[in-house]
C-alpha cells in the first residue's frame, strides 16, 4: 500500500501535479475523432475481416504498452477488449455505445512484437444492450493472451 501512495502523491503533490493540472485535452466527439485514450491504446490495430457480428485483428505488441516486467500491460488488453466489443456492438450513427460491464480473464503474457490476433463478436442485443465477446490469442502459438466479456448500452435507446 506504500508504494501506491507514493505513486499517486508524485501526481497529486508538487511539481507533477503542476504539470498535471496544465493538461488541457479538447472534449472528445464520439465518432468524429480518436480520443487519446483510444489512439494511445488502440494505434496500430490492423483490421482483418469485418462481418455484421463478428471483426477478426491483428495487433503487434509495441513497447509502449509494455509493463515494467516486459509484458503487455493488463490495462493495454483492457483497452482492446474496451474498443473492440464496442466497435462490434456499434450499429450506426444514431447509436450512442457506453460501457455497462467489462470482466476479462488474463490468460497467458504477450510479449514485445508478438503479433495477435483477435477476435470480437457480437453474442447478441436486447432493448438497448449488446453482449460481446473478445479472444486475443497469440498469432504464431495459438495461446490465448485474455479472454473478455463486454456489456454495452446504447444510451440514446430510451431517448
Amino acid at each position: 500500500m506504500e508504494k501506491a501512495r507514493e505513486f499517486l502523491e508524485k501526481y497529486t503533490t508538487g511539481e507533477a501535479a503542476d504539470e498535471v493540472s496544465r493538461l488541457s485535452l479538447p472534449p472528445h466527439r464520439p465518432l468524429d475523432e480518436s480520443s487519446f485514450y483510444e489512439c494511445f491504446g488502440g494505434r496500430g490495430v490492423r483490421l482483418d475481416l469485418l462481418h455484421s457480428d463478428f471483426i477478426t485483428c491483428s495487433f503487434r505488441v509495441p513497447p509502449r504498452l509494455l509493463g515494467g516486467d516486459g509484458n503487455l500491460t493488463m490495462g493495454a488488453i483492457s483497452t482492446l477488449v474496451d474498443l473492440l466489443g464496442a466497435a462490434v456492438a456499434y450499429q450506426g450513427d444514431d447509436s450512442w455505445n457506453v460501457s455497462a460491464d467489462m470482466s476479462i480473464s488474463y490468460i497467458s503474457p504477450a510479449k514485445l512484437d508478438d503479433e495477435l490476433e483477435i477476435l470480437a463478436r457480437c453474442l447478441g442485443r436486447r432493448g438497448g444492450y449488446s453482449g460481446t465477446h473478445v479472444l486475443i490469442r497469440n498469432k504464431i502459438t495459438g495461446a490465448v493472451v485474455a479472454e473478455g466479456r463486454h456489456s454495452l448500452f446504447d444510451a440514446r435507446s430510451n431517448l
